[in-house]
């Protein structure tokens, strides 16, 4: 046997153990929807509730944190009803665009989802 047909079959079969794992490991929509909510809130508690001007501070930020955890169930479902799901077997592409009013502005994130982890590749403000 020569070495490049060698080299050739243990390529291949690498890339298939790999497609292999990868499609065992993309992870589901209910995974990233936790995902999602984890990151949205601790970016809430470490920055929203952090910035409030000093009158409200003493007001609102006590309760801050008791909130978004009081809220997290509907964050949740906002998550779920505003997600888009790509599926390509060994991995998926989740595109979430949250808009609750006009009076708040937008955001759009895509994450891409691969062996059991999300990787937020964009994230604006619209």
């Amino acid at each position: 046997m020569k070495v490049s047909t060698i080299i050739t079959s243990v390529g291949v079969l690498g890339l298939f153990l790999l497609g292999v794992v990868m499609t065992k490991t993309n992870p589901i929509q209910p995974a990233y929807e936790q995902y999602a909510v984890d990151e949205l809130t601790n970016y809430i508690k470490g920055s929203v509730c952090k910035k409030t001007p000093d009158i409200l501070e003493k007001i609102v930020n006590l309760k801050c944190d008791k909130l978004v955890d009081t809220a997290n169930p509907q964050i949740r479902d906002i998550i779920a009803a505003t997600t888009e799901r790509q599926d390509f077997i060994v991995f998926s592409i989740y595109r979430t665009e949250l808009k609750l009013n006009e009076w708040i502005p937008s955001y759009k994130f895509e994450t891409v989802g691969a062996f059991n982890n999300f990787y937020t590749y964009n994230a604006e403000e619209k």
